[in-house]
């Protein structure tokens, strides 16, 4: 396995993102290459743990406007990069990816790190992760937050993600920074479309942010078993679950459907519509923030 690492300097000219940088090596166990996972992690180390996993093709700048409110509320909150992504190390071959590989991976990481008592924070891809990392070590939740994602399980995906799916795979441009501001309900500064921009110095860098499309588990993927498994613990889960989707993402929309009812922690909790659209932390990160609050009470 070939792996990337973005220089320091491609991220020297982003201003907005005043958080250290903390920086764990993980070890895939199938070729036993050594993986830098960077993530944030701001409060104190014995406060409860918020969470905030991110999406595709964003990495942990997309909570730059959570973190703080967060903190100050009491909690610990860490922010880790997935490996593709960010500061993160990325392997350069689409085949180096899988679904099973990243909540592998990013178990590791929860483990190295001892996280426990957390509140799973998640949108986009940080859900269809976040949310197997759930069921596969439920003890360590005390409770989630989600927005604009899901744990699909099959059947057709909606007409906006297919054309989202196709895109990822034949356009011969994918422009990170463009495509988080198309699915940002705001126009995005251009030091901050930078900032998106800045983990893929270049195409070589891209091959996880490409291949992630392909591996929602829709139609007949190879993932289903696993979801179908991880939506049985989901179907015993008491613990607090709050759906905070918003009203202007095309392919999420509506989508705490699936969750209320099905969840037995959705019952009683205050579940809302934010404002924007599919990355909702550039849009609504206040309302996002007082949903959190409300799951992850001290």
């Amino acid at each position: 396995m070939k792996v990337l690492r973005t220089p320091d300097s491609a991220f020297a000219a982003i201003r907005d993102f005043p958080f250290a940088p903390h920086y764990l090596e993980i070890t895939d166990p199938d070729e036993g290459t050594k993986l830098r996972v960077h993530y944030v992690d701001e409060g104190p180390r014995d406060a409860p743990v918020v969470l905030m996993m991110h999406g595709e093709p964003s990495w942990c700048y997309l909570y730059r406007h959570m973190i703080g409110p967060v903190v100050a509320a009491g909690f610990r909150v860490v922010a880790p990069d997935l490996i593709g992504f960010g500061k993160s190390d990325k392997p350069t071959k689409k085949t180096d990816y899988s679904y099973a590989r990243h909540v592998g991976w990013m178990r590791q990481w929860i483990e190295a790190l001892d996280l426990t008592r957390m509140t799973l924070v998640c949108q986009d891809w940080g859900s269809l992760i976040g949310l197997r990392l759930v069921a596969e070590m439920p003890d360590r939740f005390a409770g989630v937050a989600l927005s604009n994602g899901g744990l699909p399980e099959g059947g057709s995906p909606p007409r906006a993600f297919a054309i989202w799916r196709a895109f990822s795979k034949w356009s011969p441009v994918f422009p990170i920074g463009r495509i988080v501001n198309v699915g940002a309900k705001r126009a995005l500064s251009s030091a901050e479309i930078a900032a998106y921009d800045a983990p893929f110095p270049d195409s070589s860098y891209k091959a996880g942010a490409r291949i992630f499309p392909s591996f929602v588990p829709f139609e007949n993927n190879v993932a289903i078993p696993d979801q179908k498994r991880a939506w049985q613990v989901f179907e015993q889960w008491h613990k607090p679950f709050l759906c905070c989707f918003s009203d202007g993402d095309p392919v999420t929309r509506g989508g705490e459907a699936r969750f209320i009812g099905r969840v037995p922690g959705t019952k009683g909790q205050p579940h809302c519509t934010l404002h924007g659209g599919h990355f909702i932390q550039e849009n609504d990160p206040q309302g996002f923030v007082d949903c959190i609050l409300k799951v992850a009470k001290l």
